[in-house]
């Protein structure tokens, strides 16, 4: 457990704000912080005649960088509270260092799933998908404690409605819950003992799973 819970949860909410700032001062979604990092598959250029080096063709950081990046206040303001909300119990219960690397991986399996499933040239951005992330690691967790899980059922629904509506990255949102359930079920379901060999394997599997995914998406899209 977290000896000061929140403390990375409010850590990733500050540098999505920085991001956020840094944005706004680099041009908002039309300047270079914005095409240098969010998520496209292929290369493209933006109105502006920039060319934005798709994943397929090297810009691999793509897979992160996305996931800090945000289209307005409202887009920030909406992932940042729903990461208060579950983002320090979560954190309190794995510890810092899992809750991290749960989030980042979250964030980069949903890119995977945006980088498969969507149009190659359409960029897709926010933090939205390590959010869904967190949430299927909550899932799991209350699951597994035999916690009440109704209040969080009823949000998913209502997210995963909203998530079909034009212009949200369902792929991304659904890549993030996905890839948080399986890494929930890593980190409470592991053995007692030896449980941190099994929680790393655990995470190894999946990277490597995702890494094989990227490889054979860029090998399609080359």
């Amino acid at each position: 457990m977290s000896a000061r819970p929140g403390v990375a949860t409010f850590t990733i909410i500050g540098v999505n704000v920085v991001v956020f700032l840094l944005t706004l001062a680099w041009g908002g979604t039309r300047g270079t912080l914005f095409d240098g990092g969010a998520m496209i598959a292929q290369t493209a250029q933006d109105a502006s005649g920039n060319v934005l080096t798709g994943v397929s063709d090297g810009g691999y950081w793509r897979l992160l960088t996305a996931a800090f990046l945000h289209s307005g206040a409202g887009h920030l303001i909406f992932n940042m509270f729903t990461l208060v909300l579950f983002g320090p119990m979560v954190e309190q219960i794995l510890g810092v260092r899992r809750f991290v690397a749960a989030y980042l991986t979250t964030a980069i399996g949903s890119s995977v799933f945006v980088y498969w499933l969507s149009p190659p040239l359409t960029p897709t951005i926010g933090a939205s998908g390590a959010v869904f992330g967190v949430l299927g690691l909550t899932l799991v967790l209350l699951i597994r404690t035999g916690n009440d899980l109704r209040g969080l059922l009823v949000l998913l629904a209502i997210n995963a409605f909203y998530s079909l509506r034009p212009g949200i990255s369902w792929e991304g949102h659904l890549g993030g819950f996905v890839v948080g359930v399986v890494l929930g079920a890593v980190l409470a379901y592991a053995p007692r003992e030896n449980r941190t060999t099994w929680q790393v394997g655990g995470f190894v599997v999946v990277w490597v799973a995702m890494l094989i995914a990227v490889l054979l998406r860029t090998a399609q899209l080359s």
